[in-house]
């Protein structure tokens, strides 16, 4: 099958190029440096010519909450339309678990446009809302670090692996359409400090966890479970564990 993924020179959409070749797919890179503009729509005709599947995986330059809802609002407004006319025949877009219930930041809110707009324009669809991935704990460290300190908050975290969730996305992407929100998770569940500080540990990093219970991620506030899935979910294979030992 032809298939079209946008984002597909970003972190998962390279995992997923990969496979999906390996796989026999023709695969079309979308990404400005390719030639294929979802914020002008320039090269989306071209690409879209023959194509039955549509994964995206585009993300805004920013987290800026005005930034990223222009971006969403440009990229939909232009994807869609051309997907319209191609007749696709099946658009996957990958999400965050706990966007519909953490509303109240600017990016969610965002990543939600993204999903209600595909909802809407009637095209076959699945949506993937995913846990964050095991490869972002680096940045809560970065982020949340105040010299040997890293403040971490007790909330529930549930990481999956960046593989997991490119297998995920060509499982799902070569489905027929669920026409629903489906979400996936790691296999571990547990306290956000607990995974930082294990983590850690087996870096042999010099950095302290102070736990705290004001339940905020990346200064954000959040509610105690609400970047885990509160329902079912499919779960990935590979273990924390075993993940921050490679």
């Amino acid at each position: 099958m032809k298939i079209l993924v946008i984002g597909g020179s970003g972190q998962v959409g390279k995992g997923v190029c990969e496979k999906l070749e390996i796989m026999g797919n023709e695969v079309i890179v979308g990404a400005p440096s390719a030639g294929i503009d979802i914020l002008t729509g320039e090269g989306l005709k071209e690409a879209l010519d023959g194509t039955e599947i549509v994964i995206d995986l585009s993300n805004s330059k920013s987290p800026d909450d005005q930034i990223a809802l222009d971006f969403f609002r440009t990229a939909a407004k232009h994807l869609i339309g051309a997907e319209k006319l191609a007749h696709i025949k099946h658009h996957l877009v990958l999400s965050i678990v706990g966007t519909d219930r953490a509303q109240h930041i600017g990016y969610l809110q965002a990543k939600k446009y993204q999903e209600d707009a595909l909802v809407e324009s009637g095209i076959p669809y699945t949506i993937i809302r995913s846990t964050q991935f095991h490869e972002h704990i680096g940045t809560i460290i970065a982020v949340q670090g105040e010299g040997r300190n890293v403040h971490v908050s007790t909330i529930d975290y549930q990481p999956i692996a960046l593989q997991d969730v490119v297998n995920y996305v060509v499982r799902f992407a070569l489905e027929q359409p669920k026409n629903k929100i489906v979400e996936i998770a790691g296999p571990d569940r547990g306290l956000m400090s607990d995974f930082v500080e294990s983590y850690l540990k087996a870096k042999g990093e010099d950095k302290v966890v102070v736990s705290n219970q004001h339940d905020k991620y990346m200064f954000h506030s959040i509610s105690k479970s609400g970047l885990v899935p509160s329902g079912e979910f499919y779960p990935g294979k590979i273990r924390f564990d075993d993940w921050k030992r490679i």
